[in-house]
């Protein structure tokens, strides 16, 4: 197999660059994550609130922070990559978005804002400055997927495309009105993510973005989240994309493994 393919240079905007999770209790998380994906942690700086980096191999696979005040759900964030989250911000609001956390500095690690779609998915933005985001990507311990799940796809899809400058590609073996998109001119074969509707989540789940993480055996990785305290919402199956089922950890946060051995090629970010 080749080499894990590393990313070192910031990546290009649009392109889904970083996922964290808050959560009430970061030590018992990062117990959880690491007999599941396999991650090792660093911590960053003190200022930082006690936020730790899921590692693979000394690569940045994703973040966990505390929740900031008691009684915010748990959950993953996804990222996505800017040149200048200051202006992608005005064009949030433009679009009908709400922002949630306006944008702002993070030392000299980047710069973020975190906002709603108007179907009421939550989603960051970053502008890289030391922290480029993932480093690991499309390989086990990494984020190698990503949904977005709302019961109004089209509105979705009208507001990602106005921000961001997507192209949506139909994919209907995924199921009735789902996309892919790519970057403007990027390779359809490679997408970067997927919109879709809700595909029959239990009644009362907000729109939200599902992230996918690789593993090397999925029934494994499933066995390991329950036996560290998690749950299993849905029965593994097999895929034309292979073999994933569905985590709840500890705190409630739902996620998707993903079997993957790192032979399909990632796309080109």
């Amino acid at each position: 197999m080749a080499a894990m393919p590393i990313r070192t240079r910031k990546w290009p905007a649009g392109v889904p660059c970083w996922a964290d999770l808050t959560v009430p209790d970061v030590p018992a998380a990062q117990a959880f994550y690491a007999a599941v994906l396999g991650w090792s942690f660093t911590d960053t700086a003190d200022e930082y609130g006690g936020y730790v980096i899921g590692q693979v191999d000394g690569a940045a696979a994703a973040g966990i922070g505390p929740t900031p005040q008691p009684g915010i759900p748990s959950a993953w964030t996804l990222y996505l990559a800017s040149d200048d989250v200051d202006g992608t911000a005005r064009k949030i609001t433009d679009a009908g978005g709400t922002m949630l956390l306006p944008p702002g500095d993070v030392g000299p690690l980047g710069r973020l804002c975190v906002a709603a779609d108007p179907t009421g998915a939550v989603f960051g933005v970053w502008q890289a400055g030391g922290h480029i985001g993932a480093e690991l990507h499309s390989e086990p311990g990494g984020l190698t997927w990503e949904d977005l799940r709302t019961p109004d796809p089209d509105t979705a899809r009208a507001f990602y495309t106005s921000v961001f400058g997507y192209e949506t590609q139909s994919l209907e073996m995924a199921g009735p009105g789902y996309t892919t998109f790519t970057l403007p001119g990027g390779d359809e074969q490679a997408p970067l993510g997927g919109m879709g509707p809700m595909f029959g989540a239990p009644e009362g789940t907000p729109p939200h973005w599902l992230l996918y993480f690789g593993v090397t055996d999925t029934d494994a990785a499933l066995a390991g989240a329950v036996a560290a305290g998690g749950s299993q919402p849905m029965p593994a199956h097999d895929s034309p994309f292979g073999r994933m089922g569905s985590v709840m950890d500890p705190f409630g946060a739902v996620f998707t493994v993903i079997q993957t051995d790192g032979s399909m090629p990632p796309p080109e970010r």
